[in-house]
């Protein structure tokens, strides 16, 4: 999915355009006992519940392509006869009203989920009446190309509020709140079907989760029995790994700033281009990337051949997700450094009668802990 099918969908989420008209869940505890089921009409909940709750499926597809929203791909046998893609047909072809198939799902969540505490899983359908695009980018409401029926699945920890102090005006008295529970945003969630080229895609999933540490993946294995796309993070960490271990000492600042701003030139010009298909990178562009930076073929290769076997061969991935596009940071075990990602001209490194040293050119005033000093 790209990003505007993601935001077209997104949009859907609202008391005025959704086709939701009910939403079902369960209550866990910490021990992964179910403490309450519920079945819940939109239509007996007051504007502003509807509001939260709709907001809560919502969050489900928010955040970056490829770092919090990640396409989930079923193989062929599994659409066929896959007993994991078959449940999730069941929950949609039925809108939720299979009961067999709700609790099994339920089941097949808190049996594979990792989470601290209590949580609440929310399950929704709805039937998006597609409005026909036509050549112009126009959308005409009044002509459907297709249905899109689909559900939505958050998992939400519930939280323990704080003992506080309020004071009522009318009273003029201060009185305790007592401690609640409160829904808190989603931390995983799922799209079934994916909604790819504005139509119906049942051998894809959008998979959504909050940490881009962790995508917890016996909760993917357990649901889609794929295999887990790796974090974000881990994908930083891998890259970084493999860039310094496979250039060895042809690894130096002007390689490694050289490799980050080509990534984050490759950024800017997606963004600017306005293109709603996501930017990713093979081991092919990534070797164009070295050469340019004049890293000799021999590293080249090398670097190529890890690559392919941290990522796979045909992964594509996010430039996002390799580079630190905010910041420049230079780190030693004792030392770190920040530096505005425009301003890397400020560096330099040097070896001085056999010591290795960081140079940083001061431009205006330098201040220790907030305080100005002179460079004497």
């Amino acid at each position: 999915m790209n990003e505007k099918e993601v935001g077209e969908l997104r949009r859907r989420f609202r008391q005025d355009r959704t086709g939701i008209s009910h939403v079902r869940g369960c209550y866990v505890n910490e021990a992964g006992e179910i403490i309450s089921q519920f079945n819940q009409s939109l239509g007996v909940m007051t504007q502003e519940e509807n509001e939260k709750i709709l907001g809560l499926l919502k969050k489900t597809l928010s955040g970056g392509l490829g770092r919090n929203l990640m396409d989930i791909e079923f193989e062929t046998r599994q659409v066929v006869d896959g007993p994991e893609h078959k449940l999730l047909m069941t929950l949609r072809d039925s809108e939720l009203s299979d009961e067999q198939a709700v609790e099994t799902f339920f089941q097949t969540v808190i049996a594979s989920v990792a989470l601290e505490g209590n949580y609440m899983i929310l399950l929704a359908h709805d039937a998006y009446d597609v409005p026909y695009r036509g050549k112009d980018d126009r959308q005409l409401e009044d002509a459907s190309e297709e249905v899109f029926s689909y559900i939505i699945c958050a998992v939400c920890p519930v939280k323990q509020t704080k003992p506080a102090l309020s004071y009522y005006i009318q009273e003029s008295q201060f009185h305790n709140l007592s401690p609640d529970w409160v829904v808190s945003p989603p931390q995983v969630g799922f799209l079934f079907p994916a909604f790819d080229q504005r139509s119906t895609n049942l051998y894809g999933a959008l998979y959504y989760t909050k940490s881009t540490q962790d995508v917890q993946e016996a909760l993917v294995d357990a649901v889609f029995r794929t295999p887990p796309p790796m974090p974000a993070a881990r994908q930083q960490e891998s890259f970084q790994a493999l860039l310094g271990d496979s250039l060895g000492e042809a690894c130096s600042l002007s390689v490694a700033e050289g490799v980050r701003e080509q990534l984050c030139g490759m950024i800017e010009e997606h963004k600017e281009s306005r293109d709603p298909e996501p930017l990713t990178i093979q081991s092919g562009t990534m070797k164009q990337v070295l050469s340019t930076c004049g890293v000799e073929e021999e590293r080249i290769q090398a670097f190529a051949s890890r690559y392919e076997e941290t990522f796979g061969p045909d992964a594509q991935l996010s430039p996002r997700n390799l580079v630190d596009t905010r910041q420049i940071q230079l780190a030693t075990p004792d030392v770190a450094v920040k530096i505005s990602p425009d301003r890397s001209d400020l560096v330099q490194t040097r070896i001085i009668d056999g010591v290795k040293y960081i140079m940083i050119r001061v431009e205006g005033e330098l201040t220790v802990n907030g305080v100005e000093v002179n460079i004497q």
